[in-house]
């Protein structure tokens, strides 16, 4: 079964169904933290960070990374440290509506790329820092995983929010 019809559609859908979520988040849930990270299912940040990390994953991760191997010979990926961005970006003055957007933009930069791709190009090679040996159909892979991921996130936070 070839999971990249599913895949493609998951991901060109995501910024919608993110928006969608958003839009009943109340503004005192953006920035809240729990007592304990213990058990969240991403990156220990507050919703505001994690639409901000996503859009930052985006751009400066993912598109690059499946541009990168679509037309450079075996490239090494690097991975990005998401903590460092929080402040170096100013993640907690950011207005989620405008990191939404940006998100939205750079994911349509990657849909872009991956439209273009034939199953040569999805076969493509590269080095993934953490993750070793990857090919475009394994990016697209954990790039879904990530969304998820980010998704799971704040639904935690906003069920600690609910317990506190």
């Amino acid at each position: 079964m070839d999971l990249l019809p599913h895949n493609l559609n998951a991901l060109r859908s995501f910024p919608d169904a993110l928006r969608d979520l958003m839009s009943g988040i109340p503004d005192a849930a953006l920035d809240w933290r729990p007592a304990s990270w213990e058990g969240i299912p991403s990156e220990s940040l507050t919703i505001r960070q994690q639409i901000c990390h996503l859009r930052d994953i985006e751009a400066d991760g993912y598109t690059l990374r499946i541009q990168r191997l679509l037309t450079e010979s075996n490239p090494f990926l690097e991975s990005i440290d998401g903590y460092a961005l929080v402040e170096a970006r100013e993640y907690d003055r950011t207005t989620p509506s405008n990191a939404l957007d940006a998100f939205a933009t750079a994911r349509e930069r990657t849909m872009a790329l991956l439209d273009r791709a034939n199953a040569a190009a999805l076969a493509r090679r590269g080095t993934f820092e953490g993750y070793g040996p990857v090919t475009v159909r394994g990016l697209i892979h954990f790039l879904c995983s990530h969304d998820q991921q980010h998704l799971a996130g704040i639904q935690w936070l906003l069920g600690m929010r609910e317990a506190s």
